[in-house]
């Protein structure tokens, strides 16, 4: 009874908490959303026996992405009332995009009705190995299946986080910003100027 309701508290908030993502008008606040949904998809993952997957969606997804996304939004500065007045011409390709996703969810979810073993695949699944933790079973499949796959996300993830330091650093004009190169190349002779001053007469 306590597994039920614990379950079905986090799936409505995580749910609402995604709804509420994509449909906030201030980008702060949605990012604000995301790491609860992220807090309450932990929480599923610690339901399902996946203590390993929870600790690492909390640490790396809300201490450190949600985070990033936090201090990039408020960095970047950006004018978000010009960003609306476009919205009308990307209403395509977004409807487009969102139809090819329900297509795709639908298949998904049709396939159990098409693939009657399916379901039978999924109430019995493989027996975990003897003697062998949660972390270390991941690790396993993770770094010898699916290497290359996660070498492949980690570049992603690396081109993301160039994509967004490039844009926090970006030249904008009324902005005085610190040049090493500058500071470092600089004459002593040009930046410092010695002044014997006598004793009692100042400047």
């Amino acid at each position: 009874m306590i597994h039920a309701f614990a379950f079905y508290m986090f799936a409505v908030v995580a749910v609402a908490s995604g709804v509420l993502v994509i449909s906030a008008r201030n980008p702060v606040h949605s990012v604000l959303f995301l790491i609860l949904a992220f807090f309450n998809a932990a929480g599923l993952f610690v339901l399902m026996g996946a203590e390993f997957l929870a600790m690492i969606l909390v640490v790396v997804y809300v201490g450190a992405v949600a985070v990033l996304f936090m201090f990039v939004v408020m960095m970047l500065d950006i004018n978000f009332v010009e960003m609306r007045q476009g919205f009308l011409q990307y209403l395509p390709v977004g409807a487009l995009i969102g139809l090819i996703l329900f297509v795709e969810l639908a298949l998904a979810v049709g396939g159990w009705a098409f693939a009657p073993e399916a379901a039978g695949l999924a109430a019995s699944p493989a027996p975990a190995p003897d003697q062998v933790s949660n972390t270390h079973a991941i690790g396993q499949i993770m770094y010898t299946k699916y290497i290359y796959l996660f070498q492949a996300a980690g570049m992603v993830l690396l081109v993301a986080m160039i994509g967004a330091i490039v844009l926090t650093h970006r030249r904008r004009p009324g902005v005085r910003k610190q040049r090493i190169h500058d500071q470092v190349m600089r004459d002593p002779k040009e930046s410092v100027k010695l002044r014997d001053v006598e004793i009692g007469k100042g400047i």
